[in-house]
Formats: structure tokens, sequence, C-alpha cells
């Protein structure tokens, strides 16, 4: 065993990387490499992937029910990865699930949780994870002390912090601590394992450091034991020039300066949490960013001695969530102590002020929800404080897009090209940083994924490896390679046919791959728990789709009176009850006709019922709620929450209960639908105990619509939505309220991947350093990268057998900037008359292709070679 305290190494591993046995393996072989090199390990672990999102749930939930399915949920998560581990789950942690249940039932039934509550809770996520972990460890052979950090880490009391502040985004010192060191060293155990995110304050109370608070947790652990070094290992190889799923092309950052590592974490970054630099520049610490499931990539290095490569932008950043406020008038002009006095109203209510511009006759600041616990009271109470003062307003949501690298007045007169895709955007606030790290702006937060993208384009299109920038993204992992996947897409195993096809129709068009229809259509009807799925005819209405997943045994959900003419069209044998018609906003004739077809009608608001009382009167019909917040890939398709028109808000719920009553309304049914593109199970558990809660008011409801939003990956290697893990979610819920029929409505999970475009490339041009290629395909075909920011894997079908050796934008033959399908893609060598396919297509691709410059739809065919056999 080591016997110098300076031989400690500190490790920080995320939810993702404890989440599963392999990632344990592999911390166990990290853990035991460390120890042959001499090294003692401290190991620093988050919760559970998933595990906070739901400790949250809890704390919001708005009725027991929903609060017992969370916890079952949370409990069989952890018994499962028990079991994976070969460990016997109930005695490692039938004493900690115990505490968690006495915690849930302490909580208010109608009021939310105190700072206090809400602290004790959401710690027993890590509480949980690192029981399991040190106990595989110690089965593994390696022997591993379980730390309680909140025993050692203690958080600073400050008088002016609000409850929230205080005990959800605390601070700690980090001084050496001999007693600490001493201590462990005692110990005969060759590695201690402890909890990020949590600590005690001075009276033994838990107490949090904030979202994402592990990374800092590990920062103070290295410090008070005089560390060696300090390794965060996360899912990433280290720190980019951007976020590298968003941008393949992004570059490895290898070194970094302590000062310009808190600037990208601060600005945005989110392999960092900005509070862990300080704890290691003080004590000179080196910090390394490392990948678990690369664990022999070196990643980027961050300590103090790094050359100075002169000026020179490093990165582009966004932070998302962010709120500006604005303060005006005219009586600032000159006057002492204006700006004293606001921003005293700021340090009343415990939030720090980030970025600030200011003018004559206003001052905008910008509060970040890293270093603040932001909730509308907090806010609306600032804005009432301040307008004392002045004229205040929130703006947002907004996002900060920052330009971060060294010496950055000096490039000034070299960004005017990148500046240029700020045109005509909104942009609330200008900030220079005074250390001369960062360019940033404050803009709506639908911009900001655009942005950045430009800035990198214009930025680093062209850069080189060299001794500070590392390899793309794109060259380590290569993310247009599809034979990466353990099963080749079906384009892949049809390309002969798809050339054929290109060859004997015009370009551009759309193919849909018949089994692949059929096998995402019975992976859904095998879902034993979904008592009736139904198709969302808006991703894609063609008929030969709808006639195959009809032959599925699905139904039909349909948003306007077109689509339900094109179901009965395609499929006129089709019972009118296995039709939904679900619109928002439609005109009441709409729903009259629907009535007289026999479909079923769901509706999202209650003013109808109100207002043309005799259109619904004997009816039976569905509602649609909202349960207050959306999910989803993009903030267009997220269709919850105050910003979203869709659904009834629950405060409704009782005026359309008496307006029901009185016109002898059935509500047979409760609809949810929450967003497009997730990957995760537990969005439709929640959504199912949220509808059980609300139903138990209507005693008709025998339906409970948990709506659509199945992801699919958005690339060849990307997260898929665990089929299994949703059945046994929904199932759960099933098993403690029978009377309910469970329904689904999804149209992309259907349609997808089951669809590629096909075009041609008309020309290639090189501008700079840039290259392009040029396609009869753009948005006017598929809309969703100009809409959506969206990503599809595009590959150049004619030469699929040929290595990528070029980085280009792919673009189409639109008059609009926006035009481009993607940025920074690798290809081989493309040259004009290559046909290329872009995948993942099949929903809401042709159906929302238009004329725009007049250019003709794209075509349209369904392939189906079982048939053909």
């Amino acid at each position: 065993m080591p016997t110098s305290a300076s031989s400690w190494i500190v490790c920080k591993f995320g939810g993702t990387s404890v989440s599963t046995r392999a990632r344990w393996e592999t911390i166990a072989a990290l853990v035991q490499r460390h120890i042959d090199r001499g090294m003692r390990p401290m190991l620093v672990c988050s919760a559970l992937s998933g595990v906070s999102d739901r400790l949250d749930a809890i704390l919001h939930a708005s009725a027991s029910a929903e609060r017992t399915d969370q916890l079952a949920a949370l409990r069989t998560q952890h018994l499962e990865l028990a079991r994976d581990l070969d460990l016997d789950g109930n005695a490692v942690l039938g004493d900690a699930l115990d505490d968690l249940q006495a915690l849930v039932d302490d909580l208010p039934d109608n009021d939310t949780p105190h700072p206090r509550q809400q602290a004790a809770l959401m710690a027993q996520g890590e509480l949980l994870s690192t029981r399991l972990g040190a106990a595989f460890l110690r089965a593994q052979g390696v022997s591993t002390r379980w730390l309680d950090a909140r025993e050692v880490l203690r958080s600073e009391r400050e008088a002016h912090l609000t409850p929230a502040r205080r005990y959800l985004s605390a601070t700690c010192s980090f001084y050496p601590d001999a007693i600490l060191q001493d201590h462990l060293h005692d110990a005969d155990t060759d590695a201690v394992l402890t909890q990020g995110f949590i600590a005690g304050n001075e009276i033994g109370e838990t107490v949090l450091l904030g979202r994402g608070g592990s990374d800092t947790s590990a920062a103070y652990f290295a410090a008070k034991l005089e560390a060696e070094r300090l390794e965060i290992w996360t899912d990433v190889p280290g720190l980019f020039t951007a976020n590298p799923r968003d941008i393949p092309s992004a570059r490895l950052l290898k070194r970094l300066t302590y000062n310009e590592a808190q600037e990208l974490a601060t600005m945005g970054a989110a392999v960092l949490h900005p509070r862990c630099i300080d704890p290691v520049r003080t004590h000179g610490i080196p910090l390394h960013v490392r990948c678990t499931d690369a664990p022999d990539l070196e990643g980027t290095a961050i300590r103090d001695d790094v050359p100075d490569y002169g000026p020179q932008v490093k990165a582009i950043s966004a932070k998302d969530n962010v709120t500006a406020i604005s303060m005006d008038t005219l009586g600032m002009w000159q006057q002492v102590g204006f700006l004293a006095d606001v921003f005293s109203v700021f340090k009343h209510h415990g939030l720090s002020v980030d970025l600030v511009a200011t003018s004559e006759a206003n001052v905008t600041v910008t509060l970040d929800p890293v270093a603040n616990a932001l909730d509308p009271d907090t806010i609306n109470a600032v804005v009432r404080d301040l307008n004392a003062f002045c004229n205040a307003r929130v703006i947002g949501p907004c996002a900060v897009v920052s330009l971060v690298g060294r010496h950055i007045r000096a490039l000034l007169s070299d960004l005017g090209p990148a500046l240029e895709v700020f045109d005509e955007q909104n942009i609330y606030l200008v900030s220079q940083a005074a250390s001369d790290l960062n360019f940033s702006f404050v803009v709506d937060a639908e911009q900001a994924p655009r942005l950045v993208r430009e800035l990198h384009a214009e930025r680093f299109s062209a850069r080189p490896a060299d001794e500070l920038f590392g390899p793309s993204w794109s060259e380590l992992f290569d993310t247009n390679e599809s034979d990466a996947e353990a099963t080749p897409p079906w384009w892949q195993t049809e390309r002969e046919a798809l050339l054929a096809l290109a060859d004997t129709t015009n370009t551009p068009g759309y193919v849909y791959h018949a089994p692949t229809l059929r096998t995402r259509a019975r992976q859904l009807t095998a879902l034993e728990a979904v008592d009736q799925p139904y198709y969302a005819v808006k991703a894609n209405p063609h008929p030969d789709v709808l006639r195959c997943l009809y032959d599925e045994g699905l139904g039909f959900e349909c948003v306007s009176l077109g689509e339900v003419e094109r179901v009965f069209e395609a499929v006129p044998q089709v019972d009118p009850q296995r039709v939904l018609f679900q619109p928002n906003f439609a005109a009441i004739d709409e729903y009259r006709a629907a009535f007289d077809q026999g479909v079923r009608v769901t509706l999202d608001n209650v003013q109808p019922l109100d207002t043309h009382p005799e259109v619904f009167a004997g009816q039976t019909i569905f509602l649609r709620i909202d349960p207050g917040r959306g999910h989803g890939h993009h903030r267009h398709v997220r269709t919850a929450g105050a910003q979203s028109k869709f659904g009834i808000v629950p405060d409704e719920l009782p005026q359309a209960r008496a307006l029901a009553a009185e016109h002898d309304i059935c509500v047979q049914g409760l609809h949810v639908h929450v967003g497009s593109g997730i990957t995760r199970a537990e969005p439709w558990a929640d959504i199912a105990a949220f509808l059980g809660s609300l139903a138990e008011d209507f005693p008709d409801v025998e339906i409970l619509n948990v709506g659509g939003g199945l992801g699919v990956p958005e690339r060849p290697n990307g997260d898929r939505l665990p089929l299994d893990a949703l059945n046994e979610r929904l199932s759960a819920f099933k098993q403690s309220h029978p009377q309910y029929a469970l329904w689904m409505e999804p149209g992309r999970f259907l349609v997808a991947e089951a669809g590629a475009l096909l075009a041609r490339v008309t020309q290639t041009k090189q501008k700079g350093e840039a290259t392009y290629v040029g396609l009869d395909a753009g948005m006017h075909t598929l809309m969703r990268p100009a809409l959506y920011g969206a990503y599809h894997d595009i590959v150049n079908l004619t030469k699929l057998d040929q290595p990528n050796v070029q980085t280009v934008n792919v673009v189409g033959p639109i008059c609009e900037s926006g035009d481009v399908l993607g940025y920074s893609r690798r290809l081989p060598a493309t040259e004009p008359g290559d046909v290329m396919l872009i995948a993942t297509t099949g929903a809401y691709g042709a159906a929302m292709a238009n004329i725009y410059n007049l250019r003709p739809r794209p075509n349209e065919h369904l392939i189906d070679p079982s048939a053909d056999a």
C-alpha cells in the first residue's frame, strides 16, 4: 500500500459510467491499474443514469400514487443492477432503500418540500450507487472503503444565501486536510469510494453542490488529499472545439490552462462543472478528462504549464437555460449608486450575476442556472424588487454563445466573417470578457445550435491537427461509418437496388423499406403493457405505409380531416373506432365532421365545450392534458409546458368535468403527449402515473393514452429506446391500475428508419477552406435539418465502399443560406453524378416537403424485397 499522502489519485465517474456491469468492470480495471502503479485511488461517483431526474419527479409529484410508482421504479433499477453485478441487492441496499422510503413518506402532500427535504432526498441516488459500487469492487478483489462524503465535505455558511441556494447549490472549503489524509492512510484498504454531488453542513444536514456537482466534489477531495492528479471520467474523451455529438468535425483540445478550462466550463462545455477548476488550480493539481468507453485515449490535460500559442479561438460553446433581466430607466443617467441599488436586489435574493451590459438607460444581466438555484418565485420576487428602481423585465429562454480562447481582443479584427452568422438574430447582450478569454452573445435559445454550427465551421473547418488541437470526433469515432452498427442498415443491404432505382426514376426520391416497417410495428405490438398501438399519420401518410401498418394491427392517429380521409382512402375496411382524431385549434366544423364519420375525438381545449356544447352533447371524447413540462430532442417538438400550445392545464379540468356532466358528455379517455425523440423509458411511466392520478376524478375514464415520441437514434451509434424497460415500467403501472387500458401513438419510431432519401450530386465547390457538395435535394425536400437542426446520416451510396477522405458541407439548391442538409460530414471523394443517401428520413420527410422556389416535390417508392422474392 502507498505510504505517501501525495500518492492519491482522485477519479470521478458520472452517471452513465456507473449504470452497467460493463462500465463497472472498466472502473475495476482502471482502479487496479492505478494500484499497480503505486497510486491509491479515491473514486467519486454519481447516481445511476436517470435516477436524479426520477428523484426530482418524486419531489414534484402531484399525487402520492405517482410518488409510489416512481419509488418502485427506482427500487427496481437498483436491484436489477445489483443482480447484473452478481450482488444480493437486498443485503447491500436494504437499509438505504428503507431510508429512501422514509424520506418520501415525510414529504408534504400539497406543498413544495423545503430545500432541506429536497437535498436529503436527492442525495439518495449517490448513496445507493456507491454502495453497489463498493460491494462490486470488493467482490472483484479490490479492498475498498465506502466513505460518506457528508462527513468530510462541509458547506460554507453565508448569511445572505436563500434556503434554496444554501441547501441545493452549496460550496465547500478545499484546504488540505491532514486529519483526513491520516485517517484514510491508516485504513487497511487499497481504494476509497465516495459520493459526488453531496456534502454536509455545520449541523450535519445534507446539502447538494448543484446539478453536475460531482466534478466539484472530486476537485474538493483532490485538494483535501493533496492528490497527484484528478481524473474526470465521462462519455467523451476530453474537451473539444465544440460539442462533438452535434458537430463531428470538432477537434479534441489536447491541453488547456486552468483559466481556459474554467472559461469553457463556465460558458457551457458540459464535460466539466465550472466550480471544479478552482480547487485544483489553487493547489496546482493536474486535471485530466478521460473517456470511460475509450480508456486508452489520453484526453484533455488541464494544467498551468501550457505554452502560449498566441491569440486564437479554441472553442465555440453554448450555455442553455439562461435567464436575462433587462432594466430600463432614464433615471440612471449620471445617477450615483444606481448599479449598487439594483445589484443589492440580486444579493438580497442570493443570486449571482453572470454577464453584464450597460448603457445610458439600460442595464441587462444574465443569471447562470449552474451558479443559481433559479425558480419562478425567486425570479418574480427579483423583478418586483427591481421595479422600485427601474422597469425590469425577464427575457428568455436564452442561451449564451461564446467564442472561447486566448487573447480574444487581438482577434476582433479577424472575427468579421464569423460574426456575420448573427445577422438578423436577436442579440440581447454582448460581452467581451475582462480576462480576454471569451467573446459572448446572449441570443434566443432556439438559435444557439445553428449559430454554434456556423461559427465552428467558419473558425475550424480547415483546422489541422497540431500540438494543441488533436483529432476530430469523426476521426476518432468515424460517425459516418455505418458498419460500426451491429446490424447494417437496410439500405446498405439494398444498395444495388437503390442505385438502380435512382437511375430509372428522377431524384430526389424517398424510398420506404416494407420489412423495416413491419419489424418496428411488431416491436410495438409486442409490448404487452400497451393494449392498442396507433400510428401518428402525420409522420408519413403515404398510402402504402398506411396499408402496411394496418396489416400489422395498428390503428391511426390523425390531426386533421385530411389525414382521416387519407386513412379511409388507403384502408377503406378500417373500423372507425381504430381512428383517433386529435387536432388542436381546429374549426368547430371539423369536430362535427369527425363525429359524423364515427372516429374517436380528442379535445385539447375546454373552450369548445363551453362555446359549442351542441356539437359534443351526448358524445364520447378524450381530453388531452398538459402535464406542465415536455421532453424531446428540440424545443419545437416538445409539446407540453407553458410555452407549448397543446393540451388542457390541470387547473381547467374541474371546468371540463362540469361541462361534461352538464351536457351528457362521456370522457372515456385521458391523453398526454409531451414531445418527440425521447430515448428513455421513464417519461411514459411518468405520464401513465400522472394520468392515473387525474383519472380518479373522471368516473367514465377507461383508457389512458400515453402518447408517442418514441425516439430513434439520430446518429449511427446513438442511443436506442430500451423497449424492454419501457414495457416493464408500463407493466408495473398496469399492475397497480388494472382498471385502465394503455394506448400509445408513435409515428417516427415506426417509419423513420424505414425511409431513405436518394439524391444526386449536382455540383461541388471549394470556397477558401470550405468544401460544398450540392444535391438536387434541399430544405424543400427534407425540412428537418433547417427547422430543428436535426442530424441525418449522409453517405455517398455510389462510393459506399470507399474511405472517407474529405470534410464537406452538404447543401441543396434552394435560395436560402439555411439550405444545409449536413455540416462537416466525412465523405469519399465526391463528384457530380454520385448518388447520395440521407438516412432515417421515413418520418417528417416527404410529409413536410414543399414546392418552395417552385421546385417539384420528391418521388416516393415502397420496396418490399420479400414480396418480390
